[in-house]
């Protein structure tokens, strides 16, 4: 590659320059979403953006708490934890508003013979998109997170009525500093209202094609809780935080588009109940049937089945429906053409986007390729029905159902199947471990 200064990438990405940059943050999302990476002076990164530069292949191998995975043995702690060169992508620079002086890149991970990296978060995401494309489809997607905020005392700043126009006035200066924030990451935040959860505040992110739908959910949540932090407020994306309260979704939203059209919207005249177009058709069932494996990815923590119980909105079983919230894929029609999707609710607010993401495109993509047809669509509430075919309630199913779904891994990749496999079993053997609070207080004085 050329090189190219940090001032012509500024211009190229709509920013007035780079005078006053002190650092680019270049980083990598992990297997859990998080981004990692460095700081680089401006002449850093310019010479990677021209040579590349290098991590440390344990960036594939951290757990949440930062602790080596061990279950790994050509990368990670017991290799040796060598050298991963990654490349800057520069159509995912942006500022960082909350942190003057500072701008962030996401970058390409390959293995230091230059190979790609195929278990990267991205990289997976690419795949997906790949494939679908390959049907003749271009991917779009929306993220919606409900995100809790606290103030610097741990009170949540509402009570919890959803859709409140009392409660909503409560985020408004977290909300007036959030804006310019995601504005400066390239980001619309087309709505937000709070939901049924004390401090509970739902972000509606507006769809983009492909990849950047993923890129701009990753810095969402980075940029929510930069910003809180700055205001001496604290942002949590937990699926589940207190028993008896509404948990946080990370709903994804879906379509196929086709020579600039939505390939989900009827073949004959706008509107209606015409029966769905076949991609549309196609994606819901290949959501709905390989959805029990795709759970480890959409809700990847023990916690996250702390959130997946009927009577919060949260899908336990296979369903869908046409404008059924109940359901775990909703179907979404209307007079605008361009707004017809699918609405994935099973994925927590925990989930990494790009995995998601990935999955779901995989699952879609599948369906599609085969004119799949879907099962009827439920009517009614659909976490009464014991009809259904019903989802992991738990990490240990999750893993059981993963593995059960041999087409599901070939559609991802045995590679990053296995990879993301063993970080799933390594969170489970953590909680394993552990005793909680909850234990002792229920177990020690009767046993």
């Amino acid at each position: 590659m050329t090189e190219v200064s940090l001032s012509e990438l500024a211009a190229d990405a709509g920013e007035v320059g780079a005078t006053g940059v002190e650092f680019v943050l270049l980083g990598m999302p992990d297997v859990h979403g998080s981004v990692r990476g460095k700081a680089l002076r401006p002449e850093a990164f310019e010479a990677a953006m021209a040579k590349g530069a290098v991590m440390t292949d344990l960036l594939l191998a951290l757990d949440p708490t930062d602790e080596p995975i061990t279950l790994y043995e050509r990368f990670g702690i017991r290799s040796g934890a060598a050298d991963l060169l990654v490349h800057p992508d520069p159509e995912t620079l942006r500022e960082l508003s909350w942190r003057p002086g500072w701008r962030i890149c996401l970058c390409t991970p390959a293995w230091p013979d230059g190979s790609p990296c195929e278990l990267s978060s991205r990289e997976t995401l690419r795949g997906a998109l790949e494939r679908m494309a390959a049907q003749g489809y271009e991917t779009r997607a929306a993220f919606e997170y409900e995100v809790r905020v606290r103030d610097g005392e741990g009170r949540p700043l509402s009570s919890g009525l959803s859709y409140s126009a009392g409660e909503v006035v409560r985020f408004e200066r977290f909300v007036a500093e959030l804006v310019p924030a995601l504005e400066g990451l390239g980001i619309e935040l087309s709505a937000v209202h709070t939901e049924a959860g004390p401090g509970l505040l739902e972000l509606n992110v507006a769809a983009r094609r492909g990849m950047r739908a993923a890129d701009d959910a990753a810095y969402t949540k980075l940029a929510v809780k930069g910003v809180a932090a700055a205001m001496g407020l604290h942002a949590s994306f937990l699926a589940k935080t207190a028993p008896g309260e509404e948990g946080s979704s990370g709903h994804v939203h879906l379509s196929c588009w086709s020579d600039g059209a939505n390939a989900f919207g009827p073949s004959g005249a706008a509107g209606g109940d015409s029966e769905l177009a076949p991609a549309f058709g196609g994606a819901i069932a290949g959501v709905l049937e390989h959805l029990p494996a795709a759970s480890l990815m959409l809700n990847p923590t023990i916690n996250s089945y702390k959130r997946l119980v009927p009577g919060w909105f949260a899908p336990v079983n296979v369903s869908w429906g046409h404008e059924n919230r109940s359901c775990a894929v909703r179907a979404i029609r209307g007079p605008h053409l361009e707004r017809w999707r699918i609405e994935c609710r099973r994925p927590g607010a925990d989930a990494n986007p790009y995995l998601a993401l990935a999955a779901l495109v995989s699952c879609a993509a599948d369906g599609v390729a085969r004119q799949a047809p879907p099962p009827p669509p439920i009517v009614g509430d659909a976490s009464e029905r014991d009809d259904l075919p019903g989802l992991p309630g738990s990490l240990e199913s999750a893993i059981a159902a993963f593995d059960a779904d041999s087409k599901f891994r070939r559609l991802l990749g045995e590679r990053f199947c296995d990879y993301y496999r063993a970080s799933r079993a390594w969170e489970l053997a953590a909680w394993r471990q552990t005793v909680s609070e909850w234990e002792r207080e229920r177990y020690e004085r009767t046993v």
